[in-house]
């Protein structure tokens, strides 16, 4: 299992509504409205890396409000 974390920045102030709809997304457990650099953060767990990155890249930073994603994958 992979697991990563996606922080997201938004050019929108629907927060709960691009949380929504990043946890109703396939391989996202959770989703946080957090404060700081980034507006949210995702937490994804699947089989590959290749997963995570469709997830992030695609799926992600297709939903409209979303302005550009940042992805960690832990190596632990």
């Amino acid at each position: 299992m992979v697991r990563a974390y996606v922080m997201i920045k938004a050019n929108t102030s629907e927060a709960d509504r691009l949380k929504d709809a990043i946890t109703a997304i396939e391989g996202v457990e959770r989703t946080h409205i957090v404060a700081g650099d980034v507006d949210l953060i995702a937490v994804v767990a699947v089989d590959s890396p290749a997963d995570v990155k469709d997830i992030a890249a695609t799926e992600i930073q297709s939903i409209d409000g979303v302005s550009s994603t940042q992805t960690y994958i832990a190596m632990d």
